[in-house]
Order: structure tokens, then sequence, then C-alpha cells
């Protein structure tokens, strides 16, 4: 039990129906984990108001009720906290439930609309690698050092960020790295947390069906660096034209990264094959397993990270060295026949367009390229046609399939995907709604030497149809069939 009144601290409190001064298990902002003398914290969220759960909530023992809305009827037995906005209350509440725990560990946030899971998994992998105890909060997985759980949202709710990082204080984590997505930053599910730095990727065309404009996605993301206290760095890159953006009103030390501009960190492509990288980083070179430019930027950000965190250049070299590439992202299995099988989560425009550059830059043309992709339900619909002619255009060959439907129906998605397609590019499309049968298809058609792109779903092991999910790996499926139609 806790005294509800010291949860409340740095909370802004409108109105109190009631004692502050009582004691309390548990805070839910779900009514149905609501418990007897517990907390509940009522939300407003985009298809449920928790102001309609509040009675509900009170039957199963809530004995606080903290809202935006106070009810017309008051429980005398229940107290009434009114706040000026209940995620922002309830974000900071969850870190005094806790006792702060990001304070007791150095917490790292990655934004941005490309490479978050790489930087947050790599900078996780090399810090394990120096010898400390790290935990990562990704879209993929949750680790509490050696520890793993089922990652459910990319940047979870306050609650369960807290509860895993006090975990990882029992656990006597050091550090620990965050993807920080612009919904978690716009929900409040980040405040009160105290970070040691935040790093900012890229910004490009995505969740336009969240955000109303490309500016307010930009200015949510810009709004964690503002939010960052003197002590932390903000490193952003520099290439990106938004990257000084993130800067403007930060108070945090400021550092850049580049591949192409002057910036604090810099970095020089010296090799790019399906093997790897070659990079001079600043004057030392080093080898590492990812590929692409665009990991070139992702390793540069890691680099840059270790080093402000406190680890020394040449021992920052060689745990590059070692990394190993990320579940789903540009994860490549070549058959006895040599076809080259690429998964990779690609779902926006601009993360297609770099993995398809990629592979174009590497490959030499003498190949077929056969693409695979889709586009995710009830998500942003204004990308679909980007990316069909983004798939077309850099591609020999697309299928065009199912990502994960959701409520909408495939063949309406498909036929937006095909909509961007360039009147001389429709020879080379194909639209197959079953993703299994378009990989089994995309892989009848490849020869020795051909490359073959599954794009959208990467890490992603099921698919979602009609509010249902479904076991598909990508990667397995696409390994199952090259063995089958081995030649």
């Amino acid at each position: 039990m806790i005294d509800f009144k010291d949860i409340l601290y740095k909370v802004n409190i409108n109105a109190v129906v009631g004692s502050t001064d009582v004691f309390i298990r548990n805070i839910a902002f779900d009514s149905r984990k609501i418990a007897i003398s517990d907390a509940f914290v009522a939300i407003k969220g985009s298809l449920v108001d928790g102001h309609d759960y509040i009675d509900l909530a009170i039957k199963q023992g809530a004995m606080v009720v903290v809202c935006e809305i106070m009810p017309h009827n008051f429980n005398p037995k229940v107290t009434y906290v009114q706040v000026q906005d209940a995620t922002r209350a309830l974000a900071i509440m969850a870190s005094n439930y806790y006792g702060s725990p990001s304070k007791n560990l150095k917490l790292v946030g990655v934004t941005g609309t490309n490479g978050k899971t790489t930087i947050a998994t790599l900078l996780y992998q090399l810090f394990k690698n120096a010898g400390y105890k790290v935990g990562l909060l990704s879209t993929v997985k949750v680790m509490v050092d050696n520890i793993e759980y089922k990652a459910t949202h990319t940047t979870p709710d306050s609650l369960t960020i807290n509860r895993y990082l006090k975990e990882m204080n029992e656990e006597g984590v050091e550090f620990c790295f965050m993807e920080v997505s612009s919904h978690g930053i716009h929900q409040n599910r980040t405040e009160a947390l105290h970070f040691e730095g935040g790093i900012f990727t890229n910004l490009s065309h995505d969740h336009l069906d969240y955000h109303d404009t490309f500016a307010e996605y930009r200015d949510v993301k810009k709004s964690f660096f503002d939010k960052l206290p003197s002590e932390a760095f903000a490193l952003v890159n520099a290439d990106d034209k938004n990257g000084m953006v993130m800067l403007q009103n930060t108070v945090a030390r400021k550092y850049t990264y580049a591949l192409k501009s002057y910036a604090d960190y810099r970095a020089q492509i010296l090799e790019n094959q399906f093997s790897g990288l070659l990079l001079k980083v600043e004057d030392a070179e080093v080898w590492t397993r990812l590929i692409g430019e665009f990991n070139a930027y992702n390793v540069l950000a890691i680099y840059a990270t270790a080093e402000l965190l406190g680890l020394e250049k040449v021992e920052i070299l060689r745990l590059i060295s070692e990394l190993e590439s990320v579940s789903g992202r540009f994860q490549y299995l070549i058959s006895e026949d040599k076809i080259t099988a690429i998964v990779d989560y690609a779902h926006t425009p601009d993360a297609l367009q770099n993995v398809l550059e990629t592979i174009n830059s590497i490959r030499t043309k003498n190949e077929e390229l056969i693409t695979v992709v889709g586009c995710g339900g009830d998500r942003d619909k204004t990308k679909r046609p980007k990316m069909g002619n983004i798939a077309s255009v850099l591609s020999t060959k697309v299928i065009f399939t199912s990502d994960n439907p959701r409520s909408e129906v495939p063949e309406t998605i498909i036929e937006e995907i095909e909509a961007g397609v360039d009147p001389v590019n429709y020879k080379k499309t194909l639209s197959i709604v079953d993703r299994k049968q378009a990989i089994k298809t995309a892989c009848q058609l490849a020869n020795a030497n051909d490359i073959i792109l599954i794009a959208g779903k990467g890490h992603e092991t099921y698919q979602e149809v009609n509010g249902k999910r479904h076991d598909f790996d990508d990667y397995k499926i696409v390994q199952e069939f090259l063995t089958q139609l081995q030649k």
C-alpha cells in the first residue's frame, strides 16, 4: 500500500473531492483491471472514454478516481481528483508510484520515422557486449538485462514503462535504450521520465492517419527534445532537413551526425556489399555486418551515442564490428540455388526506397529484383500510392499483396497502392491478395542470383485480418518455399 498524496507529487490538480490522504494498492486506466483499494485514471481515448467507466471502476473497488471531467454524483467513500490532462497525470503518477525508476539508470530515447528499432536494439547489444547490465524497450521486444518480454507497442503505456524500469533497477541495469514513437510522445507516455539523452534518426511520410499534418508529426517529435534536461544530450541526423529543427528549443547538449554534411560525428562508406559495410568513422575504419547507407547512419548514431555515454572510441569500434543484424531488418538468406531473399520491415515510402536503393547499389543489374509489398489496413492511406510508385520504379518485378489488412478490404488497399504506378511500369506488376501465395509466386519467378525483397512486416510473426491475428512469418515462409523449389 502507498499513500496516494505521495503519488500526486507534481501532478497539476484542478480540484479535489474527498481526502488524498488515503492508501492505495495499484493504479489502472482500464476499469477491467481495477481491484479493491486501487486508483482509477479515466483517459479519453480515440475509441473509448474512460469517464464512461468510472461507476464500474468504483463497483470493482476503486478508492480514488482521477479524471478530467468530474461526475455529477459523488460516492462519499471515494476520492475524486480533477486534472487538466489525465494522460500526463497518469505518467507522473506512474513514475511516483514506482519510485522514479528512470533516475536510477541512464535512459536514452530514440525517435524518428525509420531506424528506431535498429539503433535501440544494437545499442542494447553493444553495451551488453561491453559488459554492462542493459535494458531495452523496443517494437520487437523488451529486455530487462537477460530477461525477455514480448512487446505490444513501440512505446508502451506509462505504467508499463515505469514497471519495466523499476524491474531494471532491481536487476542492477545501468543503461536502457528506448524507442520513442510519435504516438507515445503525443499521449504523454514519456512524461516524467528522466532521459540521459535523445537521438533523432530522420523524418519522412508516416502516421498521417493519426497526425493531421506532417508539420504536426514533426512538432510532436520535436517536443521530445524540447523537454530534455540541460544535463542530457540531443543527438540528431544533420543530413535530414528536420535534424536542426529538433535542436531549436532544447536546453540539452547539442550534437550532430552525418554522412554528407558537416557534423560533430562523421562517417564515409568505403565499401557496401551484401556481406556488410566498410566505414571510415572519423579517422578509423570499421567493418560491420549491417548493410546499406541507411545502416551507415544507424552505425554512426550508435558510435556517437556510445561515446557520449562514456565508452572509449577504440572499444566502440571493436564492439560495432561484432554487432549482428536485428530481426526483420534487412534479414537475408541465400538458397542453394543462389537466390537471395531479404525480409525487411520497410513500411513507409522512405524506408522502402532506402532498402530498394541499397539492393540496387549492390547488385550487378544482371539479376531480377522481385519485390513483394503491401500496406497495412486502418493506417495512413496517403502513403499507399507512393509506395506503389517506388516499388514499381526500383524493382524489375513487383507483387502487390496484403500486409495486415485489419478491418479493411485487402483488394481495396491493393488498388490504392496500384494507383501510384506509372503506366510505363504496369507490365512489371502483379497483384496477389494472399500474402503466402504472393511469396510463393516470387520464389517461383526467381532464378539463380535473383533477389527477392519481402517488405512491410519484417519481425512480425502474425497477420491481422478482420481483427484476428494468424501465425505468419515472412522469413520462415520464404525459407520454406525456396527449400521446396530448389531446382
